[in-house]
């Protein structure tokens, strides 16, 4: 064990990528109840720059330096005191909102899912936020059926492919909004396309959709939720355009509360924030009965969520850059264990 060693994606202090640095660290170890893992796959979220920038509630009281990691998928190489149920080599997953961009990291045992043999990590990371705020959005909060007309935003992002997806195979008529240079894959994915720069998304329905997926806040929501039916529900769950146009977080806190006082208008129209924290909070069991689906599909070959590069920790910085300028249609991953692209490119 000696060898080993530990090196972690850590923040100096909040704001831009540039704050991010890749230190050693002790190499924890696995108290009761834990489980030490070598980390294998990390999503690196669009949610990291809004804990990066300080702009994200859940961990509005941290104060850096910490180390960043919204989920992992790793290797078991420990096990605590009073583990049960999980041996050495046992790959498994976990959310944690921060601590697993690193080589090595605990987990409570306790919170774990099981990652079925022969499933690809980073793939199966993409699912841990991503495609469960999808999942969750579609299932346990909007409770959709087949035939609901759904407009999903920002669908050619990681929620909103995995929206387009997941929301295909319950049987929804589904549009997506993005920029034209998506369309082709927003076609691809079974959604009719919504240019934002040609269309007006609240005209294209006369009667309004029956759900509005959105992640993005452009205008407070008070274009999404003025494109609903009477009765039709606003699922908000993100705010990027609030963190684009440097709005104060207080600022996007209004907006979420006034989600929930719109739902008292006259028209019947219904309207919330979904976020994954709080239902895993409300509802433990969902968050692992949901991610044991998901991954079922995965080794199913029923999904097939795009990763768009597998990062190694020396190239994090730069894929901040990246997550922050949009534009991709798939997810970064780090992956621990790889060679950064100047080490392949010197050798």
């Amino acid at each position: 064990m000696n060898d080993l060693r530990n090196r972690v994606v850590q923040l100096r202090r909040f704001g831009g990528p540039e704050q991010l640095e890749v230190v050693d660290a002790p190499l924890p170890e696995a108290g009761p109840g834990e489980v030490r893992v070598r980390v294998l796959a990390s999503g690196l979220e669009y949610t990291d720059t809004l804990i990066r920038r300080h702009l994200y509630p859940q961990t509005a009281s941290r104060r850096p330096p910490f180390v960043m990691g919204y989920d992992v998928v790793g290797e078991i190489d420990q096990l605590g005191d009073r583990v049960s149920g999980f041996q050495l080599g046992d790959r498994v997953a976990d959310m944690t909102v921060l601590g697993s961009n690193a080589a090595y990291r605990t987990l409570q045992a306790s919170h774990l899912t099981p990652v079925p043999a022969g499933l690809d990590a980073a793939e199966a990371a993409t699912l841990i936020l991503s495609w469960m705020t999808a999942y969750q959005l579609l299932h346990r909060a909007a409770q959709v059926r087949p035939g609901l007309r759904v407009l999903v935003h920002g669908a050619a992002g990681a929620v909103g492919q995995a929206l387009l997806v997941l929301g295909g195979m319950a049987g929804l008529q589904l549009w997506g909004g993005a920029y034209g240079k998506h369309a082709a894959l927003i076609r691809e994915l079974g959604a009719t396309p919504i240019d934002y720069q040609r269309e007006d998304f609240t005209r294209i329905l006369p009667d309004g959709f029956d759900v509005v997926f959105d992640g993005i806040g452009d205008d407070g929501y008070r274009r999404s939720f003025a494109a609903l039916r009477r009765g039709g529900l606003l699922c908000a769950y993100g705010y990027s355009a609030g963190v684009q146009g440097q709005r104060r977080m207080a600022t996007m806190l209004m907006w979420i509360a006034r989600l929930y006082l719109w739902s008292w208008l006259p028209g019947g129209k219904r309207a919330f924030f979904y976020s994954i924290n709080a239902m895993r909070l409300r509802h433990p069991g969902w968050f692992t009965e949901d991610l044991a689906r998901l991954f079922a599909l995965l080794a199913s070959g029923a999904i097939h969520p795009r990763v768009a590069e597998r990062v190694s920790l020396d190239d994090v910085v730069d894929a901040h850059w990246r997550l922050e300028a949009g534009g991709l249609e798939g997810k970064l991953v780090l992956c621990p264990e790889l060679t950064s692209r100047r080490d392949q490119h010197a050798a």
